[in-house]
């Protein structure tokens, strides 16, 4: 079982990635079609083609990343480098233990200093400006808002000695997480605040993508809400109240894709 595992996530081809993105996606928009949380009044079709322009520069980022990374893999089985590589635990809790140290440090950690480091929060801004939060939006990300990511998530992998087949769950566990909290759906009330308690829920990512602060400033987690109940950045409340965007920027501004990629670059815009 265990070295099936590893030889079948060590091996995925790009298109399985590929196609998992697909699936994911996929899932989510039926939900968004089949349980709204808000009726769409906009164009979908448009607002997804402009959203996955953005997918397709994290795809390339990712591609050339994997190609970069993988003597670090190597280097780091042949040297038993890293935390797990100097412990010795169940194969089980080794997994464990590297999905929640990634999703702690290349996605809660670097997530809030997107938010708090001013020249990072130029770039994540693009992220924030969706305006019609769905499933999409979890693919609209600044190519140098999904480097930082990556950066960070090559230093963990690097301290905790990561295989390469865990990492690669742990992306799996990403996408899906990614799109499911983005998707405009609405779930039981007591349904998502249970899952809330372990996990990062569609409601409670909703507040994160809320137009201003303090709401914009909460709920940084990806797949465990833990790290914003233990760090003190978790908010629940009335997801009704949400209105989307960013207070510093015009609304119109979304659907520009070319002046979303200079977004960054625009000295104009208040940061503070």
């Amino acid at each position: 079982m265990t070295e099936t595992f590893i030889l079948y996530f060590e091996n995925l081809s790009s298109i399985h990635k590929l196609l998992w993105i697909i699936v994911c996606l996929g899932i989510s928009w039926m939900l968004e079609f089949g349980i709204p949380f808000r009726l769409s009044d906009y164009d979908k079709w448009k607002h997804a083609g402009r959203n996955l322009i953005f997918l397709s520069t994290s795809i390339l980022i990712n591609v050339l990343f994997g190609a970069a990374t993988i003597g670090v893999f190597l280097w780091l089985d042949t040297h038993s480098f890293g935390i797990l590589n100097v412990i010795s635990l169940p194969m089980w809790v080794e997994i464990l233990i590297a999905v929640m140290a990634l999703d702690f440090f290349a996605q809660y950690v670097s997530h809030r200093l997107l938010h708090k480091v001013r020249w990072m929060w130029r770039f994540h801004l693009v992220h924030h400006s969706d305006t019609m939060v769905d499933a999409t939006t979890g693919t609209r990300h600044h190519p140098g808002d999904y480097l930082i990511r990556e950066f960070i998530a090559l230093l963990t992998i690097i301290g905790f000695g990561i295989p390469l087949a865990t990492y690669v769950l742990y992306r799996f566990l990403t996408i899906a997480f990614t799109y499911l909290t983005h998707a405009n759906i609405n779930l039981p009330k007591w349904a998502d605040r249970m899952w809330s308690w372990v996990f990062i829920s569609p409601d409670m990512h909703k507040f994160h993508h809320h137009y201003e602060r303090p709401w914009t400033d909460s709920n940084f987690g990806n797949i465990f809400s833990i790290w914003d109940r233990l760090f003190g950045t978790f908010v629940y409340a009335d997801p009704t109240h949400i209105r989307y965007g960013v207070d510093t920027l015009d609304d119109a501004t979304s659907s520009n894709v070319r002046y979303q990629f200079s977004l960054p670059f625009d000295k104009s815009i208040q940061t503070d």
